[in-house]
């Protein structure tokens, strides 16, 4: 028997949104790390970026921004759909919420370090 949803309301915190952002994309394969989100003042006293990840919520829509170092030798288009897709799923999925849209911020690759590196140090 079905009962009747109690009254109340759910409430999802922008840094729950955050983290399962950062969390997916650094489960994609070929991310090395995140990014840094660069400064803004607005952003000073809100909450909306954390760790490579910044949110914006508009009525029930998210949009999401991610900054990420690639592994070398990834392709770097179909890792940025792959993480594009899962943060998409994620959030719909987990907090059933809308995403607008997600903008996948290369800032820079992850190389090996080699012998010639090594030795201008």
């Amino acid at each position: 028997m079905d009962s009747p949803r109690p009254p109340g309301k759910t409430t999802i915190d922008s840094g729950v949104l955050l983290s399962i952002a950062r969390l997916t994309t650094l489960a994609v394969d070929g991310v090395s790390r995140m990014g840094e989100v660069p400064a803004n003042v607005r952003d000073i006293f809100r909450r909306n970026h954390d760790q490579g990840v910044r949110v914006h919520i508009e009525d029930t829509i998210v949009d999401v921004d991610v900054h990420v170092v690639l592994e070398n030798d990834t392709d770097i288009r179909s890792v940025s759909r792959e993480i594009q897709g899962e943060i998409s799923r994620a959030i719909s999925e987990m907090v059933g919420m809308k995403v607008g849209r997600i903008n996948v911020h290369i800032d820079d690759i992850d190389y090996p370090l080699t012998v010639d590196s090594e030795k201008e140090e």
